[in-house]
C-alpha cells in the first residue's frame, strides 16, 4: 500500500472516529453528570473508604462491561458490518432454521432486548439533559423552577434535530463532544492532583469490600453504578454507521480515559469535601467556570 493510500486510510479512520464521538458516546459521555450523585443518594456514608469502593465499582463496571464485553468481544459479532440486537438475533437465527421452537425463543429474546434498548433510549436522554440543566440549582438557585421547562425544550429540539440523520448530527455534535470529553478529563485531573490517593480505587479490593460490607444495600448500589455504563450498547448498535475500528479507536484513545479521569476527580472532591455530593460534577469546576460548564453540559 502506498504512503498516500495509508494517509487517506488514517484520515478516514480519524474522521469516522470523530463522528463516532459525536453520535455513539453521547449517552455514556454524560453519565458523569449524575452517576456519582445517585450512588450516594440512598444515604451511603461519604467517607474515604466508601468513595474508593464506589469508584472501584464504577471503574470495573466500565472496564468489564464496556471495554471488555462490548469493545473487545461483542463488536466482533457483526452481521455484514451491522450491529445491534436485531443484527445479533439474525445471526443467531441462521443456525436455527431447522428448529422452529429455538427460532421462536431467539426472536422472543431479540424483541425483548430491542424493547429494553428502546426504553433506555427514551430514559437516558431525559436524565442526561435534566442533570445538565440542574446545574442551575447550583449556579443560580432562584432560577431552579426553570429547570424542567428548559429540559423539555432542549429534548424537543434534540429529537427534531435527530430527524436530519446521523451524518448531520455527527457533524454538529462531534466538535461539541470532543470538547466535552476533553473538559471531563481536565476537570478530573485538576481534582485528582489534590487527592492522588483516589487512584487506589483501581484496586478491586475496594469494590469487593464495599459490597461485602453493605450486603443487600451493596446490591442496591449496583443499580446506581449501572448509570455509569448507560449507552454502552451504542458501541455495538452503531457499528453500521461508523464501523468497528473507528468506534474502538475513539473509545480506547479518548472517551474511556476521559470518563475515568472525571469519575476519579469527583471521588477526589468528595474525599476532601463530602458536602459536594449536592452536585459533585458541577462542583469540580471553579466558580467562574460554572456558567460555561452549564452551557456545554446542556449541549452535550
Amino acid at each position: 500500500m502506498s504512503s498516500n493510500s495509508q494517509n487517506q486510510s488514517k484520515e478516514k479512520l480519524a474522521g469516522l472516529a470523530l463522528g463516532a464521538i459525536g453520535v455513539v458516546f453521547g449517552d455514556i459521555g454524560t453519565s458523569p453528570l449524575y452517576a456519582m450523585k445517585e450512588v450516594f443518594h440512598g444515604g451511603l456514608t461519604i467517607d474515604k473508604i466508601h468513595v474508593l469502593g464506589v469508584l472501584s465499582l464504577i471503574f470495573w463496571a466500565i472496564t468489564m462491561v464496556v471495554t471488555i464485553k462490548y469493545a473487545v468481544f461483542i463488536m466482533r459479532a457483526d452481521n455484514k458490518g451491522e450491529g445491534g440486537i436485531i443484527a445479533l438475533m439474525a445471526l443467531a437465527l441462521q443456525g436455527s432454521k431447522d428448529n422452529p421452537e429455538k427460532m421462536v425463543f431467539i426472536v422472543t429474546i431479540g424483541l425483548l432486548g430491542a424493547s429494553l434498548f428502546f426504553g433506555d433510549s427514551i430514559i437516558t436522554p431525559a436524565i442526561s439533559v435534566l442533570s445538565a440543566v440542574e446545574g442551575l440549582r447550583i449556579i443560580a438557585p432562584p432560577l431552579a423552577h426553570y429547570v424542567l421547562p428548559i429540559t423539555i425544550t432542549v429534548l424537543g429540539g434534540l429529537f427534531i434535530l435527530q430527524a436530519k440523520g446521523t451524518g448531520k448530527v455527527g457533524k454538529i455534535f462531534s466538535p461539541i463532544m470532543c470538547f466535552w470529553f476533553g473538559l471531563l478529563a481536565v476537570l478530573g485531573v485538576i481534582n485528582i492532583i489534590h487527592e492522588p490517593g483516589v487512584l487506589m480505587a483501581i484496586n478491586p479490593y475496594y469494590a469487593a469490600h464495599i459490597l461485602f460490607e453493605l450486603g443487600w444495600h451493596g446490591f442496591l448500589i449496583m443499580g446506581a453504578i449501572v448509570l455509569a455504563i448507560t449507552g454502552a450498547e451504542a458501541l455495538y448498535a452503531d457499528m453500521g454507521h461508523f464501523g468497528l475500528k473507528p468506534i474502538r479507536y475513539a473509545w480506547f484513545s479518548f472517551v474511556f480515559p476521559a470518563l475515568l479521569l472525571n469519575y476519579f476527580g469527583q471521588g477526589a472532591l468528595l474525599i476532601g469535601h463530602p458536602e459536594a455530593i449536592e452536585n459533585p460534577f458541577y462542583l469540580l469546576a471553579p466558580t467562574w467556570a460554572l456558567y460555561p460548564l452549564l452551557i456545554i453540559s446542556t449541549l452535550a
